[in-house]
């Protein structure tokens, strides 16, 4: 067996016994990693105590200063100033090798590349001038910090969208990264590879929305529920937090359960609908939506480049236009049930994303 890796991942937030599930695409990722000789602890900057969860240790930014434990490879997803930049700072000499996963607003100017918020999560003026100017400086900030420590770093996106943010905003030259960097797209959990879904069973609702938070404009909450007015002979269900209902009125045909859900669960309610609608104004990949089109059920995403990429070689997926009420949603349904029961797609399975992750991690860490 080949010599185990001691990586240290470091992230804001991870998921834990008490139901929190914040970054579960990266715990998704741990799991796999544990299973193929890779050590992992995970550094959460969020936490305030150390705990386990999955057989991963998750320790405290306390514990990491106080342990000093050597590690062979630093994993960082999802990079902030407030955490990670820091941590680097005073600690960086103590890796030898620095993995970046990106997945989204580290990199971005959020007030050119996210949709204008809704009226009750708006900042005033003021606020989304000093967010433009954060993101200037913070973009700033990583392009000279990551300029000086190419030498020992390497860059995974978790799709060519990501990337190409990435060059545009960040401003480091590909050519200075083209032979430390790729595209690796995020995995499915476990549950939705071996899940199928089954047409036959009783279906609930025609179309089911399951995101973990809602209240951000990206997920189209709004779209949704106009979609459900203008369609009342057709029932929706939405699961995720949110308060957007405490602003808008509701749909007498949607349904909201106010939760998050395991795996577990959610392919259980998958079971229970017709058509998965999932549209989406911003997204670097959209992990929930392909681990639906993953089981093979329906779906209904948004017709946006990222999408095109993430989802054109699913049969079972079909893609409208943000905001048009007038989308024949029952049509776009009935036209994908007649190719049930559909192939499973494999592209984000474990041997296609984290098992790739796997070997990168190795050829890195030998080094």
């Amino acid at each position: 067996m080949k010599n185990p890796i001691n990586a240290l991942v470091a992230v804001a937030d991870y998921p834990s016994p008490d139901g929190n599930v914040s970054l579960m695409y990266v715990h998704v990722r741990n799991k796999q990693y544990i299973q193929n000789g890779i050590n992992v602890t995970v550094l959460n900057f969020k936490t305030g105590i150390d705990y386990v969860i999955d057989n991963i240790p998750v320790i405290t930014l306390d514990t990491y200063i106080k342990n000093r434990i050597q590690y062979d490879i630093l994993i960082c997803h999802a990079a902030n100033i407030r955490n990670h930049y820091h941590f680097l700072h005073k600690y960086e000499k103590r890796f030898g090798k620095i993995i970046f996963f990106f997945h989204g607003h580290e990199v971005l100017r959020v007030n050119k590349v996210y949709p204008k918020p809704y009226t009750y999560m708006a900042e005033r003026l003021d606020k989304r001038i000093i967010r433009g100017i954060y993101d200037i400086f913070k973009l700033w900030l990583w392009r000279k910090y990551l300029t000086g420590i190419l030498g020992k770093t390497y860059f995974i996106f978790v799709s060519k969208w990501m990337l190409e943010q990435f060059l545009d905003f960040v401003k480091i030259p590909y050519e200075r990264m083209e032979n430390i960097c790729s595209i690796t797209y995020n995995c499915i959990g476990e549950v939705f590879e071996k899940a199928i879904y089954d047409k036959n069973c009783v279906k609930k609702c025609d179309f089911v929305t399951i995101r973990n938070y809602m209240d951000g404009s990206k997920y189209c909450i709004d779209f949704i529920n106009e979609l459900a007015k203008k369609n009342p002979d057709m029932s929706f269900l939405v699961i995720g937090k949110a308060h957007f209902f405490e602003h808008y009125a509701k749909a007498d045909n949607l349904a909201w359960i106010d939760t998050t859900m395991d795996h577990t669960q959610i392919v259980e309610i998958l079971q229970t609908a017709r058509c998965a609608l999932m549209p989406t104004r911003t997204d670097a990949q959209g992990i929930m939506a392909c681990e639906m089109a993953s089981i093979g059920m329906p779906v209904i995403t948004s017709d946006i480049p990222v999408c095109h990429e993430i989802f054109d070689d699913f049969e079972n997926v079909a893609m409208i236009k943000n905001d048009d009420l007038s989308v024949d949603l029952e049509g776009i349904c009935a036209k994908l049930e007649k190719g049930l029961p559909y192939k499973k797609n494999e592209k984000y399975y474990n041997k296609n994303t984290s098992a790739k992750e796997i070997e990168l991690i190795r050829r890195i860490a030998s080094k």
